[in-house]
C-alpha cells in the first residue's frame, strides 16, 4: 500500500472552496469531458461541492498528503435519495453511491482514488448496505479501470445523459 502516508478525513467547512477549486481544475483538464462553457451548472455544482453536506447522510471526503494538503476529494451518500445524478440512480434502495471522485494531477498515481473509493464503500459495510452506486463516463477512463479492479460492474439501467454526455453506471455488490 503506497499510500498509507495519506489521511482520509471528512472535509472542514473551511476547506469547502478549496476542494470545489480542485474539482474544477480535475474535471475541466479531462479529455473529451465538457468544458464549463458546454456545462456551466455543473460546473456551479462542483465549485460548491460542500453545500452537498447539508444533506442527510453526505460526507464530503477528502484525502490529506503527509504535508496536510488536499490531494483528493469525493462525495459519499449513505442515502442515494439524495445522490442528485440522471436516470434511476436515485430510486435505488439499500445502497449508498459516491460522486465526484478527484485527485489533484500532482497526487496522481498514488493510490489516492482507490483509498477514497475504499473508504466509501467501508462506509457503506458499516451502513449494512447491499451495494454502492457510482457512474462514471469515457472521459475517466483511469477511474473506470480502478473501479473494475475493485469488483464493481457494469450497470446499464443506472446509465443517463448529462445533457450530451453519456454517463455510465455501475455497481459494487456488498456481502
Amino acid at each position: 500500500m503506497g499510500n498509507s502516508k495519506f489521511v482520509v478525513r471528512n472535509a472542514k467547512p473551511e476547506e469547502f472552496q478549496e476542494i470545489g477549486q480542485l474539482m474544477v481544475k480535475v474535471y475541466s483538464q479531462l479529455e473529451g469531458f465538457p468544458n464549463q462553457d458546454a456545462q456551466p451548472e455543473y460546473y456551479r455544482l462542483l465549485a460548491n461541492i460542500g453545500e452537498f453536506t447539508k444533506k442527510p447522510g453526505t460526507e464530503l471526503l477528502v484525502a490529506l498528503s503527509p504535508e496536510g494538503n488536499i490531494c483528493g476529494a469525493v462525495v459519499y451518500f449513505s442515502d442515494m435519495q439524495y445522490y442528485g445524478s440522471g436516470g434511476t440512480a436515485t430510486k435505488e434502495k439499500n445502497a449508498s453511491g459516491f460522486r465526484l471522485l478527484a485527485v489533484d494531477p500532482s497526487a496522481r498515481k498514488k493510490g489516492i482514488g482507490k483509498l477514497l473509493t475504499r473508504e466509501c464503500i467501508k462506509k457503506a459495510r458499516e451502513k449494512k448496505q447491499k451495494q454502492v452506486v457510482i457512474h462514471t463516463t469515457k472521459a475517466m477512463q483511469t477511474a473506470w479501470k480502478m473501479y473494475e479492479q475493485l469488483g464493481f460492474k457494469r450497470s446499464e439501467d443506472l446509465d443517463f445523459m448529462q445533457e450530451e454526455l453519456p454517463v455510465f453506471g455501475f455497481r459494487l455488490t456488498l456481502d
